[in-house]
C-alpha cells in the first residue's frame, strides 16, 4: 500500500537512532515523514556503542538486524571488578533469545544502517535544516524550517516528534523543564588498540577508591575505554575543546584495572559531563518527547541509545492508528503511560550504578565488594539482572491497552511476544501450510492475531475444522472488522513430532513461549508486546469492546460476537 499521500506529515526532528527508528516505524506504516537534522553531516563519533538484546529483536521484525550484525561484535559476559579483584561474572548466553549478548557497535554505523532503510522507505534525511520557530494547534501544528540555503520553510505537520537531544529546542521552544542533576564529575572516551588478557567476546567493569574504568571489545584489538573523570577538565587554548591524550588513557589502566593491560593507536577521544535529567510530560498536545530529547543519564549499563529506539517503535504505531485509522487521541496518551516509567527507572538505575561502581568506601562499597557477589550467585537474581540488562524485561502489565485472562502458561499480556518455532496451519494472503518463527510472522506495520491450535502439523488443520474451525474462524473475522488492513491472522500449532525447526538460534517450541491452552489467542501489538490473551469461545466480547475502545476509528459499530 502506498504512503497516504493525503495526510499531513509527521514532522521529526533529530536523525540520530531515536528519530531515525520513528521515521522506519511510521513510514512502515504509510504516514508521510520529514526528517529533519541540524547538522549538514553524520556525525563522525559515537558515544553509545551498546546495543541490547531486545532492541535486536525489534530490528529483526523490521527486518533490519543482519547488517548490524554482521558489522558488530558481540560480547556474551559482563565482569565487575574491585580494586583488581573479579567481584561479579554475569553470563548471557542463558537468555531466552536469539541475541544472548551485547552488540558493540558504533553509533555511526547504526545511524548509517537505519538511514540507508529509510531511504527503502522512500524517506530522505533533510540534512542542514534548523527548526526556527514552532506552534501547535487542535489541528496541527506549524513549524518554520530554515533550509541549507538560507531560505526559511513553513512546514505543517500532523504531530511533531523531539529527537534533537539533550539541547533540544523543540523542548526550549515549549519552555519544557528538563528536571534533575548534573553530576559532579565528567566521563572520558577514548577508542583504541589494547592487549588485554581476556577473550574479546567479554567486557570489563573496574571499580577502585582511584575512580571507574570500563572497556568494551570492538573486535580485532579495538577496544572503548570509557572513565570517569572527578578532576576538572585539563586546560587547552581559548577557543578549543579539550581532548584527552593516549597518555592520560594509559595512566587510568595502570591506576585503575590492575591487570596487564597495554593500549596504542587512539583513534579519537573525548570528555563528556554526565546529566541526569528527564522531562516530565512525554506528550505536551501534538508534541512528543523521545531520546535524549526527553532523558539524559549516566552510561551505565548501555541503556540510553536502546531506550530511545524502543520510544520510537513504542510511539510510531500508535501515532499512524490515530492519524491514519482514526483511533481515539486517548491512544497517545499512552505513550507516557507506559514510557515514563520506564525511563524514570533507567535514570534511577544508571545513577545508582554509577555510585555504586564509583564508591570507595561506606556502605556502597561494601555492597559492591560483599553483598552483591553473594546475590549474582543466586540463580533467580542472577536471571533477573540478565532479563534487566538485555532489556527482555520491559513490560506494559499495567498499561490501559492490556487485556489479560489467566491461560495455562505463556506469557501476560504487555509483556513481550517471544519468539517460537511453530506450525503455520493458515495465514494471510493465502499463505500456503508450512514451518515457521514468530517473529518472521509478525509485520511490525500491523497488528499480529494468532490463533493457537491443537494438534501438530497437518493434523492440526483437520482436527480443527471439525471441532473448532467454525467459532474459530468467526472469532477472526469479528476481529479482523475492527482492524481493516491493520490485521494478520495467523492460525498456528506445534511442530509435527520429530520436525526439524528452521535454523536458527533462541527459539523454544509454542508451547514452551506460549503455554499450553488451546485454543487460545494472542493479539500482538505492532511494537511486537502482546497487546491481549485469551479464549476465543469466552472472551470475544471482551477483547471486541477493548479494541473499540483504543483503536477502532470514532463512530466504529460493534462487530457481531459469535
Amino acid at each position: 500500500m502506498a504512503v497516504a499521500s493525503s495526510l499531513a506529515p509527521v514532522l521529526i526532528v533529530g536523525a540520530g537512532p531515536t528519530g531515525l527508528a520513528a521515521a522506519m516505524s511510521l513510514a512502515r506504516a504509510h504516514i508521510p515523514v520529514r526528517l529533519i537534522d541540524r547538522a549538514p553531516q553524520p556525525g563522525r563519533h559515537s558515544r553509545a556503542i551498546g546495543i541490547q538484546a531486545r532492541t535486536l529483536e525489534l530490528f529483526e521484525q523490521h527486518r533490519i538486524v543482519e547488517p548490524f550484525l554482521e558489522l558488530g561484535h558481540r560480547a556474551h559476559i559482563a565482569n565487575l571488578y574491585s580494586n583488581g579483584q573479579r567481584r561479579a561474572r554475569l553470563d548471557f548466553d542463558p537468555l531466552f533469545t536469539r541475541y544472548p549478548y551485547l552488540l558493540f557497535i558504533e553509533q555511526t554505523v547504526t545511524e548509517r544502517i537505519l538511514g540507508g532503510h529509510l531511504k527503502t522507505l522512500g524517506v530522505e534525511i533533510e540534512r542542514g535544516c534548523e527548526l526556527l520557530e514552532y506552534t501547535q494547534g487542535s489541528v496541527g501544528a506549524s513549524a518554520e524550517v530554515r533550509r541549507p540555503d538560507g531560505r526559511v520553510e513553513s512546514v505543517r505537520c500532523a504531530y511533531v516528534i523531539a529527537a534533537d537531544g539533550a539541547h533540544s529546542t523543540v523542548r526550549h521552544r515549549l519552555d519544557m523543564k528538563f528536571d534533575g542533576e548534573t553530576m559532579a564529575q565528567s566521563f572520558l572516551l577514548a577508542d583504541l588498540s589494547a592487549s588485554t588478557p581476556w577473550s574479546d567476546d567479554e567486557f570489563h567493569i573496574f571499580a577502585s577508591g582511584d575512580g571507574l574504568a570500563a572497556l568494551f571489545p570492538f573486535g580485532h584489538g579495538r577496544y572503548r575505554l570509557i572513565a570517569d573523570h572527578k578532576a576538572m577538565l585539563p586546560a587547552a587554548p581559548e577557543g578549543t575543546i579539550p581532548v584527552p591524550t593516549l597518555a592520560e588513557c594509559r595512566d587510568i589502566i595502570l591506576q585503575r584495572v590492575h591487570h596487564p593491560v597495554s593500549v596504542s593507536d587512539m583513534s579519537w577521544a573525548s570528555y563528556f559531563s554526565v546529566n541526569s535529567r528527564m522531562v516530565r510530560q512525554l506528550r505536551v498536545e501534538r508534541t512528543f518527547f523521545a531520546g535524549d530529547a526527553a532523558h539524559v543519564h549516566s552510561p551505565a549499563g548501555a541503556q540510553g541509545l536502546n531506550t530511545g529506539i524502543q520510544e520510537a517503535f513504542n510511539l510510531g504505531w500508535k501515532i499512524a492508528r490515530v492519524h491514519a485509522r482514526g483511533a481515539p487521541e486517548r491512544l497517545l496518551d499512552t505513550y507516557h503511560a507506559e514510557r515514563y516509567p520506564i525511563e524514570r527507572l533507567v535514570l534511577q538505575q544508571t545513577s545508582f550504578m554509577t555510585q555504586l561502581v564509583e564508591a570507595d568506601h561506606g556502605p556502597l562499597k561494601l555492597l559492591r565488594e560483599r553483598v552483591m557477589p553473594a546475590l549474582v550467585a543466586l540463580g533467580p537474581l542472577r536471571d533477573a539482572a540478565r532479563q534487566a540488562v538485555s532489556e527482555l524485561s520491559i513490560q506494559y502489565r499495567r498499561s490501559p491497552l492490556t487485556l489479560e485472562r489467566v491461560l495455562d502458561g505463556g506469557p501476560r499480556a504487555g509483556e513481550r511476544a517471544p519468539d517460537a518455532f511453530v506450525r503455520v496451519v493458515d495465514g494471510p494472503l493465502g499463505k500456503a501450510p508450512g514451518k515457521g518463527r514468530i517473529f518472521d510472522l509478525h509485520d511490525p506495520a500491523c497488528f499480529s492475531l494468532f490463533l493457537l491450535v491443537e494438534g501438530d502439523g497437518e493434523a492440526a488443520a483437520a482436527k480443527n475444522s471439525a471441532e473448532v474451525g467454525a467459532t474459530l474462524k468467526r472469532f477472526a473475522e469479528a476481529v479482523e472488522r475492527l482492524f481493516p488492513q491493520a490485521l494478520r491472522v495467523w492460525w498456528i500449532a506445534e511442530l509435527s513430532n520429530g520436525e526439524t525447526p528452521l535454523a536458527g538460534e533462541g527459539a523454544a517450541t509454542l508451547t514452551e513461549s506460549y503455554g499450553r491452552t488451546r485454543p487460545a489467542f494472542y493479539l500482538v501489538r505492532p511494537d511486537g508486546y502482546i497487546g491481549a490473551r485469551g479464549r476465543p469461545a469466552s472472551d470475544l466480547n471482551a477483547l471486541l469492546r477493548h479494541c473499540e475502545t483504543w483503536y477502532a476509528a470514532a463512530g466504529f459499530g460493534q462487530a457481531p460476537a459469535v
